[in-house]
């Protein structure tokens, strides 16, 4: 069976596990997966993730969750930004507007890579908004 919104998929998964008080939780995973969680990783929304073999070709994403010393997860939401059947662009501006008097960031797909929103800023590039986390 095809999935139509996978990214969809991997944030309600995370969002769900964070809610269960769960350790870790298994994505399949993909090139944007991985970048997400990459960048999730670097500004420390999760302790960790890792990639693990799969009997498909595609693998699987190991992500291991964070919660604060109260037990209360780390990331306290996230939001699908673009989806398939509307898909919404920022330009440089708007992702500046976006961080200003803002907590969290919004993951950005630009055509130099995935990127949060102040280093799209900082390379004054825009592109498909992903998701948000704060």
């Amino acid at each position: 069976m095809s999935m139509t919104d996978p990214i969809a998929d991997m944030l309600t998964r995370i969002r769900n596990a964070s809610k269960a008080r769960k350790n870790a939780v298994d994505v399949p995973a993909s090139k944007l997966k991985r970048e997400i969680a990459r960048i999730l990783k670097e500004r420390k929304y999760v302790r960790d993730y890792i990639e693990l073999p799969d009997s498909t070709k595609q693998g699987i994403i190991k992500v291991y969750l964070k919660y604060s010393r109260e037990d209360k997860p780390i990331i306290r939401g996230l939001r699908r930004m673009s989806r398939p059947g509307l898909r919404k662009y920022v330009s440089a501006d708007e992702a500046f507007r976006y961080s200003v008097g803002r907590q969290g960031l919004m993951i950005l797909s630009t055509s130099s890579g995935v990127m949060t929103n102040e280093e799209a800023v900082q390379k004054k590039v825009g592109g498909e908004a992903v998701c948000t986390v704060w």
